[in-house]
Order: structure tokens, then sequence, then C-alpha cells
């Protein structure tokens, strides 16, 4: 009898797992599949000194510093003189070419780890430019930094002040993973290699959150150095990569 009811139950949630992911349909990707600069109707760059005290200099254009090849994106940190910066780094977004409200927003990455090394894949208000930061709200679906094994995923918002919602979970980041939310008219739920590990809730746009119920777009970035994980050290190694397998978004 207990067989069967084991059974019974990998088959329920099998079946559960088969209807969540037919609910999802694919509307909008980027799989990597050529060669050369980063395909320019689906991203543009952020340039020069950007936010947070960084040390990196974003450039645009430029393969040294984002380039697909092997299938991948590649955005590559690099200790150079730049302008006057340092550092060199890419940060790719869909500001302007692609936004969406709600879906399940998910990318197969390989992270760099050394001391100021900060990586991520996120998402800001389209109206930024409008309301500013935090107004329009952000979703950061997945931050590291430095050497440490562990994945951030934050929301950030306004309340009468800048608020937040986050936790961390333990990930081999020097590994590709899976780094996804789903995100609907109720909450917005952060995913790793496919387990849920944190939850926030939007329905009716409850502490403020109403701007998590209008478009958002997609930002991939290697940050250098920064009021989060400080200054790279001697132990940092130059260059470093982010790659990229391929960027998704479903909706229902």
């Amino acid at each position: 009898m207990k067989k069967i009811c084991l059974i019974f139950m990998v088959m329920m949630l099998w079946s559960c797992s088969q209807k969540r992911e037919k609910e999802w349909k694919l509307v909008w990707s980027d799989e990597f599949s050529y060669s050369g600069l980063p395909d320019t109707s689906n991203w543009s760059n952020e340039t020069g000194f950007v936010r947070n005290n960084e040390l990196q200099y974003y450039t645009s254009g430029r393969i040294e510093n984002s380039v697909v090849d092997g299938e991948n994106l590649m955005i590559i940190g690099r200790k150079e003189n730049y302008d006057s910066a340092g550092y060199t780094s890419a940060s790719l977004t869909t500001d302007g070419k692609h936004s969406w409200t709600y879906g399940r927003i998910e990318a197969r990455m390989k992270l760099p780890k050394g001391q100021g090394m900060w990586p991520a894949f996120w998402m800001l208000g389209q109206n930024v430019h409008q309301v500013g930061w935090p107004r329009c709200g952000e979703i950061d679906i997945m931050e590291h930094i430095n050497s440490e094994d562990i994945l951030y995923g934050t929301l950030h918002w306004y309340n009468n002040d800048h608020v937040s919602s986050g936790t961390r979970i333990p990930c081999e980041v020097s590994k590709f993973h899976n780094y996804a939310v789903e995100w609907d008219k109720d909450s917005i739920r952060w995913f790793l290699d496919g387990t849920r590990y944190h939850g926030v809730c939007i329905k009716d746009s409850i502490n403020s959150t109403g701007e998590f119920h209008k478009p958002h777009y997609v930002i991939l970035n290697l940050a250098i150095g920064g009021s989060w994980p400080q200054n790279p050290d001697e132990t940092t190694g130059f260059p470093d990569t982010v790659f990229v397998d391929y960027v998704r978004v479903y909706q229902k």
C-alpha cells in the first residue's frame, strides 16, 4: 500500500509539473546561435560609468567586452586603461526594444568568481526614464558578488522610501544554472534550476507595489567593484567572463 501511495504521489507531482510548464508560451528569446556582436534588434549597450560607484567603463560595439561565440553570449570584464577607467566591461539591455508585464523570465548562465566581480541578470521598469529609481521598480533575478558560492534574488521598489525584499541561496555559480522568476498579478517568485526559493506578494499593489504591474525590460551586466562587492584586489583574475547560453521570456 505504501509503495502504491508513493507511486501515486510521484505521478501527481509529475502531472502538476507538466501542467505548469504547458501554461507558459515562449514569446521572446535570444539563443545566441550566431557569431559576432550581440543582436542589435534585441540588445543595446549602456555606456560609460552608470551606477553604484563601480569602477568599470561600459563599452559599446566592442567585441573585447561583449561577443557571441560558441553559442554563448560572453560579457567580459578586463583590467585595462580605457577613457578614465582602469577596467572595462559590458551591460546589455532590452530597454526601448523589448519589455514585458508578467511572465517567466529565465537565463542559463555561468558566472565568474573573484573579489570585486558583480554579475547580474535583472529587470527595470520601462518608465525609469520618467519616474527614476526606485519608483520604476527593480527585479533582480540573479546577482552574485566576489568569490562566494551564494546567489541573491531581490525586489526593489518605492514605498515612501526605497524598500526591498530578498534572500540568498547556496549556488556553485562557476557552473551553468538556470536563473528565473515567475511573475504574475499576484506575486513574483524566484527559481534556481526550477526550485523556488523566494517570493513577494504584489496582489492589488499591496505595500505600494504598483510598479510591478507595468512593463519591465531585461539587463545583463558584469560590474567590477562598487558599493556592494568593493574593489578587486591582487587575487582577482582578469579577464573574466559571464557566459549566457540563452535568455527566454514566456507568458501565459
